[in-house]
């Protein structure tokens, strides 16, 4: 099977994204999800949060480009788990506020993550 890096979905009434099949074991560690550069949102795998972005963060001190990226992606910064069974993922009010996001979503991958975006 080839590499999932594109599906849409409908968040269901308790905002829940259902994760497809094949990239759950990816997910399984958790997810990071964040806001994005513009209104959309970031979904990344933990592994990649840790590994990845939070020594990008951990600039110079006195960095003010730094500093700016520590605002723009840690409000609103929330860890996730994937639920057993189904494997989805619920996003909080506040990102889909952020993003404009409703009920029906596009999730793209762009690289080692994922953005999300209203459809």
């Amino acid at each position: 099977m080839g590499k999932t890096d594109y599906f849409e979905r409908k968040l269901d009434e308790k905002h829940r994204l259902t994760i497809p099949p094949e990239l759950r074991d990816q997910l399984s560690g958790g997810v990071v999800v964040t806001r994005g550069f513009g209104r959309y949102l970031h979904l990344y795998p933990k592994k990649v949060w840790d590994t990845e972005v939070e020594p990008k963060l951990e600039g110079d001190i006195l960095d003010e480009r730094i500093a700016d990226l520590n605002v723009q992606f840690r409000t609103g910064k929330v860890e996730i788990t994937l639920d057993g069974k189904q494997g989805r993922i619920t996003l909080e009010q506040h990102h889909l506020a952020y993003a404009g996001i409703d009920k029906d979503i596009i999730v793209v991958g762009v690289g080692h993550y994922w953005r999300i975006v209203a459809k």
